[in-house]
C-alpha cells in the first residue's frame, strides 16, 4: 500500500508534509533560534534577522514558540486517533464473532457516544480532572470511536461472508487466527483511511482547545495559543496570525490529502489503478520493440 500511495502526487505530498510536521514535533524545542519563554522589551516587533517572524506582545520569539508549540498539536492528535482506533476498531472487528449480545451492546454504546458532543465533553474533562491536554484529548477519542467502529464492522462484515474465512472457521481455526490471517489485511484500508482523517480532526480539536485556553497552561506555547494571542493585536500586527493558521490549515489538509490518496489506491480503485499501469506499460513495451525493429513484430507485420 505503501508504494501504491507513493506512486500518486498526492500520496507523495501528504507525505512530504506530514514528515515536515513531524520534524518540528521531534526537533522544534531544539532548534528554536530562542527561549520560547524568555520576554523582553521588545514588543510586538516585525520580521527581523534577530526574530524571523516578529516577537508577541511579551517580547517573545515567534518562530520559537511555533516550534516549541508543534509537539503539544502533534502528540494531541495522536492521542485522538490512537485512542479512537483501539476503542473503535477492535470491538468493531470482534461483533462480527462474538454473538448478538456483545453485537447488541457495543451498536448500542456507539450509538451513545455519537449523540455526544465530544468539544463539550474534552471541556468537561479538563474542568474535572484539571487543565491538561492528555486527558482531554484521551476522552475525544473515546469519543471519535464509533468512526472506527463502523468502518471495522463495516469490513469485516464484507469479508465475513467469504468461502476461505468461512472454510476456515469449519475446519477449527480459532476467531483470533482468523481475524489475524484474513480479516485483518482486508480491514487495514478503510481503517487507515479513516485514521489519517481523524488525525486531522485531532489537530483541529487540539487548535480548538488551546485557541480557547483549554488543556495547556499558559505560558506554554502552542499553535491555537499562539493564534489566539494574535488576534488581539490585529492593529499592530494584522499579518501575525496568518503562520499559525496556516500550519493548522496545511496539516489538516495533507491529512485528508493522504486518505484520498489511501482510498484511491486500496480496494477495486487500487486493483484497477494497478492494472491501468500495468497495461500502460505493456503497450510501452510493444511500442518500444515495434520502432527498434523486433523480429517478432517484423515477422507478424510480413505475416
Amino acid at each position: 500500500m505503501v508504494r501504491r500511495v507513493l506512486s500518486l502526487t498526492s500520496g507523495r505530498i501528504a507525505l512530504v508534509i506530514l514528515t515536515v510536521i513531524a520534524l518540528l514535533a521531534v526537533l522544534g524545542p531544539l532548534i528554536a533560534p530562542d527561549n520560547p519563554l524568555a520576554t523582553s522589551s521588545d514588543t510586538l516587533a516585525e520580521a527581523s534577522g534577530a526574530h524571523w517572524l516578529g516577537t508577541d506582545y511579551l517580547g517573545r520569539d515567534v518562530l520559537s514558540r511555533l516550534l516549541d508549540g508543534s509537539r503539544v498539536s502533534v502528540l494531541g492528535s495522536l492521542e485522538v486517533a490512537l485512542t479512537a482506533l483501539g476503542v473503535g476498531a477492535v470491538p468493531g472487528i470482534l461483533s462480527v464473532y462474538f454473538g448478538r449480545v456483545f453485537e447488541w451492546v457495543t451498536l448500542r454504546l456507539t450509538d451513545t457516544l455519537v449523540a455526544l458532543p465530544f468539544l463539550l465533553f474534552a471541556v468537561a474533562v479538563v474542568a474535572l480532572l484539571g487543565n491538561g491536554i492528555t486527558q482531554a484529548m484521551l476522552v475525544t477519542g473515546v469519543l471519535v470511536s464509533p468512526l472506527f467502529y463502523r468502518v471495522s464492522r463495516a469490513a469485516t462484515l464484507a469479508v465475513a461472508q467469504s468461502p476461505y474465512v468461512e472454510a476456515a472457521l469449519i475446519s477449527g481455526a480459532s476467531i483470533g487466527w482468523v481475524v489475524r490471517r484474513h480479516v485483518w489485511v482486508k480491514v487495514l484500508p478503510p481503517i487507515a483511511v479513516a485514521l489519517a482523517q481523524t488525525i486531522g480532526v485531532g489537530f483541529v480539536i487540539v487548535s480548538t482547545l488551546t485557541f480557547l485556553g483549554i488543556g495547556v497552561q499558559p505560558p506554554a506555547p502552542t499553535w491555537g495559543g499562539l493564534l489566539a494571542s494574535d488576534l488581539g493585536y490585529l492593529t499592530q500586527k494584522p499579518w501575525a496570525p496568518l503562520v499559525p493558521a496556516l500550519l493548522i490549515m496545511v496539516t489538516v489538509w495533507a491529512c485528508n490529502l493522504l486518505a484520498d490518496a489511501i482510498r484511491d489506491v486500496s480496494g477495486e480503485a487500487g486493483r484497477a489503478l494497478v492494472n491501468n499501469r500495468k497495461a500502460r506499460a505493456n503497450r510501452l513495451a510493444d511500442t518500444g520493440s515495434a520502432a527498434h525493429g523486433d523480429p517478432a513484430h517484423v515477422h507478424a507485420g510480413g505475416v
